[in-house]
């Protein structure tokens, strides 16, 4: 499953290469906690843990990673 390393921080930012039936989305994760983001538009799909203020963060860190993100997933 490929990570978006440019983007630091207690969170870690991935995708795997097999989503194809799913709309392009994210994958978040902080220790045990999951969710999910699709990215057009950038809303929240999933979410197993986090609290809004974390989910809003996360909103906020890949509207401004994007491209890095959208170039990522191939």
């Amino acid at each position: 499953m490929p990570s978006v390393k440019s983007i630091s921080g207690a969170y870690r930012f991935f995708f795997y290469s097999f989503d194809c039936g799913e709309p392009k989305h994210i994958h978040v994760q902080r220790e045990r906690q999951l969710c999910k983001f699709w990215l057009e538009p950038i809303t929240l799909a999933k979410n197993n843990g986090f609290s809004a203020h974390e989910l809003n963060k996360m909103r906020r860190m890949i509207k401004t990673n994007f491209l890095v993100i959208y170039g990522g997933m191939g």
